[in-house]
């Protein structure tokens, strides 16, 4: 049986709107056609001390209040008692005094793949007695809200019992999809379905015209959504199409998922204003309380009637603002040019987006480098020429159409509070109506605020085949890659417009498949194929228009071993993600799902790139036999010699190692990997093995897989070192685990540096005792690893650090020392979260004592502190702007590499010098780190 309810949920960056339809309401036999109304869901929340009063919106705000800051019992809701934290308005009103305590943009943070999701992180640069909490929890707070409230409200139909509807930004990647799912299922909702954004707001308008849809579509062939909310700026296109039967709507193209929205324009506000607080600046808490002014200013500017060029104050409370100023103020032409110009700049269909790497970072969330939203609308319907020209059915200029030749929608529908101002929709609607040669028809929104909420519930009658549903499914179609000698052909996987659910065998083709071992698929996408396809066909792809995803990889169990013939198997889920099976032919209906790692260390958007995978050497399979005569189950004929030339046998045959790529590293680990338990042989076996798997596995990521190789390594931690007399062979140990830390978990690393931390204690006047086990070799070594460890603890890092110093204040320490300060201390990691970044006043004392350093003698010390003062472009984690100066002077008298000073000075990427300094090592051709 139906749900009595259903429910949409929006949950927004800045509010968290809920609506609903009684479905048994209505509805009767003398009514069989009847659409259940929609209605919004008002939410109790504070509004005050202990003052419970409902609202429409639930500002999506969470507040951690100080011990003895508010009277007990001020936090109380009717169903939940004794909280230290706040929600909604209540929650918000109290951060825009106190933003250090404020849990804000939880849903930005959702989809940020720089950080752990599932950490407590925010507040971000909280104090240490600030507690904190991780984005999927504040997520899951503000549907457990909703959910409590719902269930007060409607005790006998809970909302787990409902249909629930939660919307996602149509630009939401695979992880950020779940993880959202995942909110839902720990704030209590197991079952939940969810609607893209742009859709649930067409969906909206739809239902507002339920009674006349034949005559508001008349004419109407493509929609443009623009959704510009408080985080992201979501585009869609819509093709509508005239039928006996009635409208028809397809979904045919979704934008790349943009960080711009309202935030966005509130700390472009703020950082104009911020320099008439004085030149130094503001510390991250004023500039949190400047920001919120401005979001004020900026709604009553545009979305009140109000004369022009009336002043409006920007307070900032407190007694210690620099300078000593506590106000300014913005003019209404002041802030509507700076709006208008920096975010809807008129500009010509041909603009691209700019791709400088200096955007405004704030509050550690990464926006995008443009924040013209215009530029990204161009891009946008540019990749998407081709849909567009057959939405609207032309081939070229069309003059007696009204129509240039570019294929520009004739509709436009905007979505997100940001619209709520008609002087940035007037400027959208020019702008495109000078690249289309008329005006496009602008879609009225009822409610811009209510539309996406509202929109979901209609998106779920319409499932119940109560109104028009908008068919597409798959935005795109899904390519696997063939071989590297075509990069332009693809079989097709899933033909666009696949529905969800949809499973899609490819009885054309058959794969082998290695049981027990990685196995490897790559995938790609493309929105620009017209042409209809069929699955297994062999077809060509621009290299334009094609999108490289993360490859599908995974280790298969299975009896036996050897090789399985297959057939794969394509889906789209619910959660619009492409699902890949492989189904063994014959009688056994044997089936593996395959993983697809979107934003995995093999993904194009994490800390490394990986080029195009080469066909593997020629000559391979006589190196993969030359290491099993060392490390196979036989010895014959292999001596010592034998094992101590290994390596230099295999650059014979391979040619010189430095040129090896990341297929032949990686398939040369496998062969190692075969032979680990060998190493025990003789310590000539250990040591050779030791330095060939790590220079094998380095960095420990960004080849598929990589994340399973590293996991095995821990069989190897756990045995230890067989020869521990050996000097060699300790520095090899500690450097396999350098060279593939980026790979290792957070445990594992911190069992490395408790394996090492004794040695790193400074010297004492009272001899310290070493831990039980064999004396532990090669200090430096050790040094350079802990360098390395970036998944460690803060506390961890800094306490390392500390001890770093105080030995090379003593004279004990070199170069290397400097080296894993610098490491340590780094304001942009290299493949660590950044919430795990070392604050910046506690790297105050190690600059200061680098810079004590004559950096001619000492260039490490040089290239630490560069490190340390390198700017990230957020004000939590960048030293202030004197400090860094001084460094930069320093590093330009020194007469050091320039793009060490421009790394200060500047959001950039380190040069090819600067990254192999800092990785300890060149990389394996074809990876390339982005920080």
């Amino acid at each position: 049986m139906s749900a009595r309810y259903i429910v949409g949920i929006d949950l927004g960056t800045t509010h968290t709107v809920v609506a609903y339809a009684d479905t048994h309401l209505g509805v009767s036999p003398a009514e069989p056609s009847a659409v259940p109304s929609i209605h919004p869901f008002a939410i109790p929340q504070l509004v005050g001390p202990a003052q419970v009063e409902t609202r429409a919106l639930l500002p999506s705000a969470r507040y951690h209040a100080a011990n003895g800051e508010l009277a007990p019992g001020a936090l109380d809701l009717p169903w939940a008692t004794g909280r230290d934290f706040a929600v909604g308005e209540f929650a918000s009103d109290l951060g825009a005094k106190s933003p250090g305590r404020l849990v804000r943009s939880a849903k930005s943070w959702l989809s940020h793949d720089g950080v752990d999701r599932t950490a407590p992180i925010l507040p971000w640069g909280a104090g240490r007695d600030v507690p904190q909490c991780s984005p999927l929890q504040a997520s899951a707070g503000y549907l457990a809200h909703v959910k409590e409230a719902w269930n007060q409200a409607f005790p006998h139909e809970p909302l787990h019992a409902q249909d629930v509807v939660l919307t996602i930004p149509a630009s939401f990647d695979e992880t950020a999809r779940s993880l959202t799912v995942k909110a839902a299922h720990e704030a209590g909702l197991p079952q939940v379905r969810l609607v893209e954004e742009p859709q649930a707001a067409f969906y909206r308008w739809m239902s507002v015209h339920q009674d006349d849809l034949d005559s508001a579509l008349d004419g109407l062939r493509l929609v443009l959504v623009v959704d510009v909310g408080g985080g992201t700026t979501d585009l869609t296109l819509l093709r509508l199409e005239a039928r006996e039967t009635g409208p028809r709507v397809t979904r045919i193209a979704v934008g790349d998922h943009l960080m711009l929205g309202g935030d966005n324009m509130d700390l472009a506000l703020a950082h104009l204003l911020e320099p008439r607080f004085g030149d130094r600046g503001l510390g991250s808490h004023a500039f949190g309380q400047l920001a919120y002014q401005c979001r004020l200013a900026k709604e009553r500017m545009l979305h009140e009637a109000a004369p022009e060029n009336v002043p409006v104050s920007v307070v900032g409370t407190g007694s210690k603002l620099i300078g000593g100023a506590r106000s300014v103020s913005v003019d209404r032409q002041e802030l509507q040019t700076t709006l208008l110009e920096g975010f809807f700049p008129q500009c010509e269909f041909e603009t691209a987006p700019h791709k400088r790497r200096a955007a405004i970072v704030e509050f550690g969330l990464p926006y995008v480098a443009d924040p013209a939203i215009t530029h990204h609308v161009a891009a946008f319907l540019r990749l998407h020429q081709d849909l567009a020209r057959e939405a609207l059915g032309v081939a070229g200029p069309a003059a007696d159409q009204g129509v240039t030749s570019n294929a520009i929608p004739d509709a436009v529908l905007f979505n997100g509070g940001v619209f709520r101002s008609a002087l940035l929709r007037c400027r959208m609607m020019s702008t495109l109506g000078a690249w289309r040669g008329s005006v496009p028809r602008e879609l009225e929104s009822p409610s811009l605020e209510l539309a996406v909420s509202a929109g979901a519930v209609a998106y779920g009658l319409a499932r119940r085949k109560i109104g028009l549903r908008i068919g597409g499914g798959s935005a795109r179609t899904y390519f696997l890659s063939t071989t590297t000698e075509r990069p332009d052909e693809g079989i097709v996987l899933l033909p666009r417009f696949a529905e969800e659910g949809e499973e899609i065998v490819l009885e054309k083709r058959t794969f082998s498949l290695r049981l027990g071992k990685p196995v490897r698929f790559g995938v790609f996408s493309s929105t620009s194929q017209v042409q209809h396809l069929r699955p297994g066909d062999l077809v060509h792809v621009s290299a334009e228009t094609r999108q490289d995803l993360p490859p599908v990889a995974a280790v298969l169990e299975g009896e036996g071993a050897g090789e399985v013939p297959v057939r794969l198997a394509a889906s789209l889920s619910e959660l619009g993600a492409l699902e890949l099976s492989c189904v063994a032919e014959g009688a056994s209906e044997r089936r593996w799902k395959l993983e697809f790692q979107a934003r995995s260390q093999a993904s194009a958007d994490s800390a490394v790139s990986l080029a195009r995978v080469e066909r593997l050497h020629p000559r391979f399979k006589e190196a993969t036999a030359r290491i099993d005569c060392v490390y196979g189950k036989s010895q014959a004929e292999t001596g010592p010699r034998e094992v101590k030339t290994l390596r230099a046998d295999l650059e014979k045959i391979l040619g010189p190692r430095a040129q090896w790529n990341p297929p032949i590293l990686r398939e040369l680990f496998g062969a190692l990997w075969a032979g680990r338990k060998r190493r025990r042989r003789s310590k000539d076996h250990e040591r050779v093995w030791l330095n060939l798997v790590g220079y094998c596995l380095r960095p420990g990521y960004g080849a598929p897989l990589d994340d399973w190789r590293c996991a095995q390594l821990r069989e190897v931690h756990q045995a230890g070192l067989q020869f521990v007399p050996e000097a060699q062979n300790w520095a090899e140990w500690w450097t396999l685990w350098r060279r593939v830390a980026g790979g290792l978990d957070e445990p594992l690393q911190a069992q490395l540096l408790e394996d090492v931390s004794w040695y790193l204690e400074p010297e004492t006047r009272t001899p310290r005792k070493r831990p039980k086990g064999p004396r532990k070799l090669g200090y430096q070594d050790m040094v350079r690893l802990v360098g390395s460890l970036e998944r460690l603890a803060t506390a961890q890092k800094m306490n390392a650090g500390n001890q770093l110093l105080t030995r090379l204040q003593s004279g004990e320490d070199g170069a290397q020392s400097w080296w894993s300060v610098g490491r340590l201390g780094a304001r942009v990691p290299q493949y660590g979260s950044v919430h795990q970044v070392v604050p910046a006043e506690h790297i105050t004392p190690w600059i200061e004592r680098a810079l004590e350093c004559d950096w001619n003698q000492v260039p490490e010390a040089a290239f630490a502190a560069a490190l340390m003062s390198r700017r990230s472009g957020d004000r939590e984690r960048d030293l202030a702007g004197d400090q860094r100066t001084r460094v930069a002077a320093r590093l330009e008298v020194a007469g050091l590499p320039s793009t060490w000073r421009q790394m200060v000075l500047e959001v950039t990427h380190l040069d090819a010098e600067a990254e192999q300094r800092m990785l300890g090592e060149l990389l394996p051709p074809g990876l390339r780190l982005l920080d």
